[in-house]
């Protein structure tokens, strides 16, 4: 019986991550947002209709829409288990790409893109993690945790070529068509894979008693209410906005940005970033098992700061050299990468597992917001100025604070919470 469970907790690691790996087309947006551009260029009957500003628009609320949907299907996840919850977010974005398969209108693909595909991987994305880290014990969280969303990091690295050949072979329309009987097919046979443990179940403990991990101290279990009274909520809650905002903005053009370098193989920097996004994920958790959340955090925030700043002349430069935007690329996916591990372990740690669903699907509407305030703001700042310059500037300044408002956090939960 013992070995059953605990190789029931791989099992739902990996299908966890294997859920995340389909989810993680988000993040090959700069790719269907170039084609997209040729299709506004080269006019005819049946091109997409828009203004160069709106590109980034359905990536935008895709973005917001996925970060506010967490906080329902966290609830959903809490409540019916991360079965039922997956397998809902399979069908949304089945839904979703099915939509937008059959549409030019900018209408139709903020709904379709947007809001289906958005909810969709919200619903995916919050039912992966929890019944993960209820297997193993607190001082793993950190690794279990970046583990499950490091297959969405990695999955442009398989993604953006195929992406790319399907736009060729197909066109766009057939591809997203393609897409969306894929997820349905994966999310949802993955999804019957997710299992909460048996009630009173308590993970074995690699730590000797009398010592613990930095990040893993007992906690007590906070209600959401109860969250949202403290102030390291609301700080967090901003550091995250900060580091999400900033690395979404890169991925989200990331292509573009490539292209004077790299030509047509440009989608090969957002599967190089891809990578960095996915290897952040895993060593960020596990660095910050041994170290702590709060030093691992301001390290990332820090070093993201300085490469958004190498960034300025290597991107804005007339002859970019492509060895340099390959290497930016893979660390600027790093450090990104390294929220989306840091975060859910943080809000575990400090408000414990109980409520975590919903707990953590609100501290991450910070990444939805500050994706969509930053995407939009660079795809804004683009059109004006055409070069990406005033963008990483304004994303280094954040940074910069956001590292600063992490020394102000406490790392015990106990004078956290207000019962």
């Amino acid at each position: 019986m013992t070995q059953k469970v605990k190789n029931r907790g791989w099992v739902v690691t990996f299908s966890g991550t294997g859920i995340n790996l389909a989810l993680g087309i988000l993040y090959t947006w700069s790719i269907f947002k170039g084609a997209i551009k040729q299709a506004i260029e080269a006019g005819g009957t049946g091109a997409f209709n828009w203004k160069l500003v709106q590109l980034n628009d359905p990536y935008a609320v895709c973005l917001l829409v996925f970060a506010f949907s967490m906080i329902l299907a966290g609830k959903c996840q809490d409540r019916f288990g991360p079965r039922i919850t997956a397998f809902i977010g399979g069908i949304l974005v089945g839904l979703g790409f099915l939509l937008i398969s059959q549409t030019t209108s900018y209408a139709l693909w903020i709904v379709g893109f947007g809001v289906l595909v958005g909810a969709g991987i919200g619903f995916g994305y919050s039912s992966a993690t929890p019944p993960a880290l209820k297997w193993f014990s607190p001082e793993r969280t950190g690794l279990i945790a970046g583990l499950v969303v490091a297959g969405f990091g990695l999955a442009s690295v398989y993604i953006a070529p195929l992406s790319q050949y399907l736009l060729r072979i197909w066109g766009l329309q057939s591809a997203m068509l393609f897409f969306a009987i894929a997820f349905v097919i994966v999310v949802c046979a993955l999804s019957m894979l997710l299992v909460n443990p048996p009630a009173g179940y308590v993970p074995k403990s690699r730590v000797k008693a009398g010592k613990a991990a930095p990040s893993a101290k007992a906690q007590g279990d906070a209600t959401p209410s109860q969250m949202m009274k403290t102030r390291a909520f609301y700080t967090i809650w901003f550091i995250y906005f900060i580091g999400a905002g900033a690395g979404l903005m890169v991925i989200s053009s990331v292509a573009g940005m490539a292209s004077k370098s790299m030509g047509e193989l440009a989608f090969l920097a957002v599967a190089i970033l891809a990578v960095g996004n996915a290897a952040g994920r895993i060593i960020a958790g596990l660095l910050s098992d041994k170290i702590g959340r709060k030093a691992t955090l301001i390290i990332m925030l820090t070093f993201q700061a300085i490469l958004m700043l190498v960034a300025i002349p290597a991107i804005c430069s007339e002859q970019s050299s492509a060895l340099l935007m390959v290497l930016l690329a893979t660390f600027i996916g790093f450090n990104y990468g390294t929220n989306l591990s840091l975060f859910p372990s943080l809000t575990k740690d400090k408000w414990g597992l109980k409520n975590f669903g919903i707990n953590y699907g609100i501290v991450f509407t910070a990444w939805g917001v500050g994706g969509f305030v930053m995407g939009r703001l660079s795809q804004m700042l683009f059109a004006k100025y055409g070069n990406y310059t005033s963008s990483f500037w304004t994303a280094a300044a954040l940074l910069i604070v956001g590292a600063i408002l992490t020394l102000t956090l406490q790392t015990k939960k106990a004078k956290e919470v207000k019962r």
